[in-house]
């Protein structure tokens, strides 16, 4: 939360503005240099704004940084919401898995920091992880299974299914260098290509 939120003062079009300057700096600085290799310098260079200006409407680098994450959580959890148990199953887990993959086409820098994050251990996200993630992922496995039980599904363990869709999907993302580096001038965009193949695999993997 910035420094100038406040139930009873509403923030005015210019703090509005220039907060969402600050966010947007700051998610291409930390998506590219991580939080450790960040400093509020950079991020004030990148919105061009002065260190003061930044302090104006942030307490530093880490309130900043978790402003980042709440928004990102919220957006990155509602396709796994949205996995209808009344659904067929299917369908519904197609639906996920291009989802997924659309967000890490939309939104790489996101996804990046994401990733950042969790690979230093998640010291700002532990609490998130260990509750809200975990629920949801629970509830989800638990559906999941219920379809493979019914022979909806080939049978396979839903957590694994959970996690190699983040991986296949976010992939794109996290590691669009690597993906660029190694197929060079054969394509356009890190994603060329993905949708035909994961739809391939995941409609073969989940088929009974």
């Amino acid at each position: 939360m910035s420094k100038t939120t406040s139930p009873s003062k509403p923030q005015t079009r210019i703090q509005k503005r220039n907060i969402m300057i600050i966010l947007d700096a700051a998610l291409e600085v930390f998506s590219t240099y991580g939080f450790r290799g960040t400093t509020l310098d950079q991020i004030a260079r990148q919105a061009g704004l002065s260190k003061p200006n930044v302090l104006y409407y942030f307490d530093g680098k880490e309130a900043i940084h978790l402003a980042l994450l709440s928004q990102l959580l919220e957006t990155w959890l509602d396709p796994l919401r949205a996995i209808d148990p009344q659904g067929d199953p299917k369908t519904e887990l197609m639906r996920y898995i291009r989802h997924k993959l659309q967000m890490s086409r939309d939104f790489p820098r996101e996804s990046r920091l994401f990733a950042n994050e969790i690979v230093q251990g998640a010291p700002r996200m532990q609490a998130f992880l260990q509750g809200d993630l975990r629920d949801l992922v629970d509830e989800k496995a638990a559906v999941i299974q219920a379809w493979m039980k019914d022979g909806k599904l080939t049978q396979l363990d839903p957590f694994h299914l959970i996690f190699s869709i983040w991986a296949l999907t976010q992939h794109y993302a996290d590691f669009e260098a690597q993906i660029r580096l190694v197929r060079g001038s054969n394509i356009t965009q890190p994603h060329d290509g993905s949708e035909d193949f994961l739809d391939q695999v995941f409609q073969k993997l989940l088929t009974p």
